[in-house]
C-alpha cells in the first residue's frame, strides 16, 4: 500500500521509548518483535507491488497523454519502493515472496472487491483508499526500531499522485456537478472497505497484531487503537475535502 500525503494530524514527535529507540540490530534479538517487522515489510511490499499494477492499468483509462504519463511515473516510484522493501528484507535474511504471500489474498480481495468503473473511480480509489492504508502504516511505524522505522516512512513518501488526483476530480466535478455524489459513495464505500482489510490483516497475524497494540513495546493499548482508528477516519474526511466531496 502507498503514501498519497503527509496527514494533517501530524504532531511533533515525542520523545522515543523502548523499541522506538533502538535500531534494527537490537530490536531484532526479541524473536517475537523479527516477526513483526518481517510480516509488516511483507505487507508493505505487496502493497506497493499491487499499487505498481494498479497505476499501470489506470494509466490505460487516462483521457489524456499526459495523464498516461504522469501515471506511468508514479508506477515507476511505487516499483522503486517495492524494490526498496523487497532488498531489506534480503539484507536481513528473509525471502522475500514468502514475506509476501500471507497477504496477498487480502489485499487481492480487497482490490477486486473495489475495482473502478472508471477513471475518476480510480483516481478516487488511490487517492482515498491507499491514504487510509498509509496513515494505518504510519501508526505502526512509530512502534518500530530507528532503522526500520526510517524504511517505511520513506517509502510512504508522496509520489505526487494525490495532488494529480484532488486536481483531475475537482475539475471533473465542476465541469459536471452531479458526478460529486455518485463519487462521494464510492469513497464511503472505500473507507469501509479499507478499514475492515487492514483490521483483518492485523488480526490475522499474532506479532503485528501484539505490536499494534503495545505488547511488544510499551504495553498493551487497546484504547490507543481506537484512538488511531479515529485520527484515520479524521485524516479521510479532510481528504474528501480536498476531493470536493462530502465524508
Amino acid at each position: 500500500m502507498r503514501s498519497m500525503e503527509t496527514p494533517d494530524n501530524a504532531n511533533e514527535a515525542p520523545a522515543l521509548t523502548g523499541i522506538a529507540a533502538q535500531d534494527w540490530a537490537t530490536a531484532s534479538a526479541a524473536p517475537q518483535y523479527r516477526a513483526a517487522v518481517v510480516d509488516l515489510l511483507g505487507a508493505l511490499a505487496y502493497g506497493e507491488l499491487a499499487a505498481f499494477e494498479r497505476l499501470a492499468e489506470d494509466a490505460k483509462l487516462a483521457p489524456t497523454l499526459g495523464d498516461k504519463a504522469a501515471l506511468a511515473k508514479m508506477a515507476s516510484a511505487e516499483f522503486h519502493h517495492f524494490e526498496r522493501l523487497t532488498e531489506r528484507l534480503t539484507a536481513i535474511d528473509e525471502e522475500p515472496t514468502a514475506a509476501m504471500e500471507p497477504f496477498a489474498k487480502a489485499l487481492d480481495d480487497f482490490h477486486r472487491q473495489t475495482a473502478p468503473s472508471d477513471w475518476l473511480e480510480g483516481l478516487v480509489k488511490a487517492y482515498v483508499g491507499d491514504s487510509i492504508a498509509s496513515d494505518f502504516y504510519r501508526e505502526v511505524a512509530a512502534r518500530l526500531d530507528t532503522d526500520t522505522r526510517s524504511l517505511v516512512l520513506a517509502v510512504l513518501d508522496d509520489t505526487g499522485h494525490g495532488n494529480f488526483a484532488v486536481e483531475k476530480v475537482r475539475a471533473a466535478i465542476e465541469a459536471e456537478p452531479r458526478v460529486g455524489g455518485r463519487l462521494a459513495l464510492w469513497a464511503r464505500r472505500l473507507m469501509g472497505e479499507a478499514l475492515s482489510q487492514a483490521q483483518r490483516v492485523v488480526a490475522d497475524r499474532d506479532a503485528l497484531s501484539t505490536m499494534l497494540v503495545g505488547g511488544v513495546a510499551d504495553g498493551f493499548d487497546l484504547a490507543e487503537v481506537g484512538r488511531m482508528f479515529s485520527r484515520i477516519t479524521e485524516a479521510h474526511t479532510k481528504r474528501m475535502a480536498a476531493l470536493g466531496l462530502a465524508a
